[in-house]
């Protein structure tokens, strides 16, 4: 009887009705559990029968109406009459049914049907589990958005996979029973074979796929299996598809007239996604139809223009105008970069006609970091209006791909969303997945699978979808906040993307990714496919198509003209763009060579390679460091036709030579340095370096720096030989791409500033906790690379490394700087005329890093080169004191100054004043010349960098003329 209960179970387990029949005057039925047997309708026990008895009611039951019993009961009967002996049938004996040939086959006839239901069953839950890995989520058709291209064995994309299921051709057409899991039928309980398949791929395999079934609530899949299963529910009106296009040409017709306005400047649009708008817009709509009237966001700089325009509906005159370099800053502060400035706007919601309240925060550079602070700020908001649900006040968090994975503050953000005093009941949170982060390949930027893995850690439904679909994104942004709203729970919309341009308007992407950017080049933008896909639906006319887009330009033009009267805030933008070609690149650096000169990149390359050839191996990690940050480097040629396809000439200099690693990191800080640090600690036979993508990205990972860098041989007598290559200057490039924060390093150092040692070089480094330099010449950053290892001891390393001077004609080293018995120069003395007379020297400027180039400009400008000297203090800690003491003695008769370009409470000032004073026994001050205290370490505005540029030299100048006038 077990296997016939089996069999019984398994069916209703599916979602058939009870097996029933009538026998002893009572209706019977078979209970959903194996265990539970059979029953009468009037008893609460189940019933114990014999196998034979069993059967023999069953058999009665079919019978007297075939309709008594399940279809696969029923099949199971006709199948033993069919197959059973001549006259046996006819007998219509039950007991005959359970002896022989008969039953044996009767029972293998059951188990096939069993298996093919189970089968079909697993199927089903297959694609529900599986099928986003083949769906067709890159709208570029080049990559695997989980970053693989196997596809899942149990999931039929050939009949002849048929046969894992014990399936063939011919059940194609064969109907099963679907089980209560899903709901591909609609209204109907059965579907062909063929049918199941292409509904499960339609709902599960297009554009869209669906992470959910980790998810350890069946109200919730069954919530979603219902949203993705049932068929056509992703229709849309003809209202809502034209609304979709408007905000399409939107999004689109707002980047394509930046572009054309301001074309050689950086503004990180949204060219490859321009269904964020719509996309934010249908979760503003769907959010307010259900009570939200406040929703805060947060979000990187890719795209945030465009958001403040089309979302947040910030005036466009407001946003045109930051373009403008003639305009001056209107109120104080040094503001920021515009695509990190974020806005308040209370307005009606079009689409729900209701109050809503839209805010964005701004942001840094730091991308992720406004995570916590967008969760802290709608938590305040709720707790203060008593909105304990979340009802009112909602957030939407955008990231990018590369950060979403890197930054370790999303899974700690995460952790907190269901946390009581730290629950915002659920965030929205929209991924713009370009499949690059800046030039670093995804294959190589994170383990998981997707990007948006991390979210699974609350399990929080992901919902993948090709952002060239516009339709597909609509309805994910629909369940999205729908999900939110239901179960006040974080979802992630990954909008799987490209990047038309490079990191920002003026990169070059073909150098790293040639193969993704030749096809971009080749890719229709998705308006055009779009609006041609409605046209041909007859949704609306070219005409009507033509109209829309006209009516946008024509308030872009308007707001333009009016942006032209503003006075307020200008926004500076950023700094060169990349050289057209890696061959050009090449032929420079030979030309170098030819010439006896190197450039910065060429110090490097040299400094490098001759350790290699030493047997040290060189590991040089972070964010982009392959090509560099600033596009100097390109340590790894790419093919231009085949993808992967990669050289790293360093790896073959020599033969013999030891292994030269260079790696783009995960876009994380925190983590990867202490990775390398540890890396470092392995092997003291090994030049192991992080370079940050800007130097003031280092303060992400801080922890690291003060606890294990700064103090690690004090704490645990651990030496290190880690190098910090942190790019710093002023350059005009805002608060967060300017300073590397060497005051900060330099107020840890350890050497005392009001005693001068009896020892210097070696052993002076010996006793100090870490160096600290900033080389102004190629030659010297190569020298203090060798002699990193080279030293008989390690020591961590922190390098200031230039922006500006990678190129600079003058920040040059010939070859002869490096010939035998050359080495790293702590201090550079003046070599010009002033060095010559060095009695009729009136002023010393002493200073450190790119600022000298510019001082040694201005000096010729005013005709002081006899009467002034400069020096270069390369070696900030430990401070020089016997180089600094003989060259105040040599120019005993000028007075002293320390110029910087940093704030003077930030740099080097309040490190070397003391120490200068203690050189000259206090007997003579040292003047400072820079910039006045500031509370950020540079302005984003363009107008004010260029002022305080004027009023630095000018200082100087006014400084230098006072003294000769007297």
């Amino acid at each position: 009887m077990s296997q016939f209960r089996v069999l019984a179970g398994v069916l209703k387990g599916g979602g058939s009705p009870f097996l029933r029949w009538r026998a002893g005057g009572l209706t019977w039925r078979c209970w959903a559990h194996p265990k539970r047997g059979c029953s009468s309708r009037t008893d609460p026990l189940p019933a114990v029968v014999s196998n034979s008895s069993y059967v023999e009611e069953m058999y009665l039951a079919w019978l007297d109406d075939h309709k008594n019993v399940h279809e696969s009961w029923d099949s199971f009967f006709r199948n033993i009459q069919a197959s059973g002996p001549s006259g046996e049938a006819d007998e219509r004996r039950p007991s005959a049914l359970l002896q022989g040939r008969v039953l044996s086959h009767s029972l293998d006839v059951a188990e096939k049907v069993v298996e093919d239901h189970l089968a079909v069953h697993t199927l089903i839950r297959a694609y529900q589990i599986r099928g986003h890995h083949v769906a067709q989520l890159d709208p570029l058709g080049i990559l695997d958005a989980d970053l693989d291209s196997f596809v899942p064995s149990d999931l039929i994309t050939t009949i002849d996979k048929l046969g894992l299921y014990g399936l063939d051709e011919s059940d194609l057409d064969r109907s099963f029973q679907l089980p209560h899991t899903t709901f591909i039928g609609g209204q109907e309980t059965t579907l062909p074979l063929r049918e199941i398949i292409r509904r499960l791929e339609a709902s599960y395999c297009s554009h869209i796929g669906v992470e959910f079934m980790f998810i350890n609530n069946v109200n919730q899949c069954q919530w979603i299996r219902q949203k993705f299963e049932t068929p056509g529910i992703m229709q849309f009106t003809s209202a809502e598809k034209r609304t979709l296009l408007a905000r399409l040409i939107r999004s689109t017709r707002f980047e394509d007239f930046l572009a054309r306005k301001w074309s050689s400047e950086k503004r990180f649009g949204l060219e490859g996604c321009e269904v964020l708008i719509p996309a934010l817009k249908t979760i503003i709509d769907k959010s307010s139809a259900a009570g939200i009237d406040s929703v805060i966001m947060g979000m990187p700089h890719r795209g945030r223009l465009n958001v403040l325009a089309n979302v947040i509906r910030k005036d466009l005159d407001q946003i045109f105008c930051q373009f403008d370099p003639k305009l001056e800053a209107a109120d104080e502060g040094s503001g920021d970069v515009k695509y990190h400035l974020g806005m308040y706007h209370e307005r009606i919601n079009r689409e729900t006609d209701k109050n809503i309240t839209l805010s964005l925060v701004a942001n840094p550079s730091h991308l992720e970091a406004v995570d916590p602070v967008v969760q802290g700020k709608t938590k305040a908001e709720q707790f203060y209006r008593g909105d304990t649900q979340g009802k009112k006040v909602m957030s939407i968090l955008m990231h990018g791909d590369a950060a979403f994975a890197g930054q370790g503050v999303v899974y700690e953000t995460f952790h907190l969303s269901e946390l009581p005093s730290y629950t915002t009941n659920g965030t929205i949170h929209v991924v713009v997945n370009n499949q690059i982060g800046f030039t670093t390949d995804p294959r190589v930027a994170r383990s998981s699978p997707y990007p948006t893995d991390v979210a699974r850690v609350v399990n929080a439904p992901i919902f993948h979808v090709n952002a060239d679909d516009p339709e597909a994104v609509m309805y994910v942004c629909r369940v999205a906040a729908e999900w939110r709203a239901t179960f006040n729970k974080d979802v992630v919309i990954d909008l799987v993307c490209y990047r038309r341009f490079g990191h920002n308007e003026m990169d070059e992407p073909m150098f790293t990714q040639p193969l993704m950017y030749k096809q971009i080049h080749r890719q229709e933008h998705v308006l055009k496919k779009y609006s041609e896909k409605l046209i041909a639906e007859g949704v609306v006319t070219l005409q009507e198509f033509e109209e829309e887009v006209a009516k946008y330009d024509k308030i872009c033009e308007e707001a333009y003209t009016s942006s032209k009267d503003e006075k307020i805030l200008h926004i500076r933008h950023w700094l060169d763009s990349p050289w057209p070609g890696v061959s050009r690149i090449l032929r420079g650096r030979a030309d170098l060579v030819k010439s006896r000169q190197m450039d910065w990149a060429l110090g490097e390359y040299i400094a490098f390679g001759s350790l290699l050839k030493d047997g040290i191996h060189v590991r040089l990690s972070g964010q982009d460091v392959e090509r560099g940050t600033f596009s100097h480097r390109h340590h790894v040629l790419h093919d231009q036709e085949v993808d992967k396809r990669i050289c790293v000439p360093m790896n073959h200099l020599w033969e013999n030579q030891a292994s030269y690693t260079v790696c783009n990191s995960s876009l994380s800080e925190y983590g990867v340095v202490g990775f390398e640090l540890g890396f470092a600690m392995a092997n003291p036979n090994a030049l192991i370096l992080w370079e940050a993508q800007f130097g003031d990205f280092h303060n992400t990972a801080q922890c690291i720096i003060d606890q294990f860098i700064s103090s690690g041989q004090a704490k645990w007598v651990r030496n290190n030989g880690i190098v910090l290559l942190l790019p710093h200057g002023m350059e005009g490039m805002g608060p967060e791409h300017s300073s590397a924060r060497p005051e900060r390093f330099l107020q840890m150092t350890k050497d005392d500033p009001d005693h001068i040692p009896v020892y210097f070089d070696v052993q002076q480094l010996y006793e100090c906790n870490w160096i600290v330099v900033n080389c102004s010449t190629p030659a010297n950053y190569c020298h203090v690379l060798r002699r990193q290892i080279l030293l008989p001891f390690r020591k961590p390393l922190i390098i200031f490394t230039p922006k500006s001077l990678l190129r600079h004609p003058d920040a040059r080293s010939g070859f002869d700087d490096l010939a035998k018995g050359t080495k790293f120069k702590r201090l550079i003395p003046d070599e010009g005329p002033a060095s010559q007379s060095p009695g009729q020297v009136k002023r010393v400027i002493f200073c450190a890093g790119k600022v000298y180039y510019e001082l040694a400009k201005e000096r010729k400008q005013q005709n002081l080169d006899r009467d002034v000297a400069i020096i270069r203090l390369e070696q900030i800690s430990p401070f020089p004191f016997d180089l600094v003491s003989e060259e105040v003695e040599k120019y005993g008769n000028a007075e002293l100054i320390w110029c910087q370009e940093e704030h003077k409470n930030m740099g080097y000032y309040d490190y070397v004043r003391p120490r200068f004073l203690t050189v000259v026994a206090n007997k003579k001050p040292i003047w400072y010349v820079g910039r006045d205290p500031a509370a950020a370490p540079a302005t984003g505005n363009k107008s004010t960098h260029l002022n305080e540029l004027r009023k630095f030299m000018d200082t100087l100048a006014q400084r230098l003329a006072a003294m000769f006038s007297t």
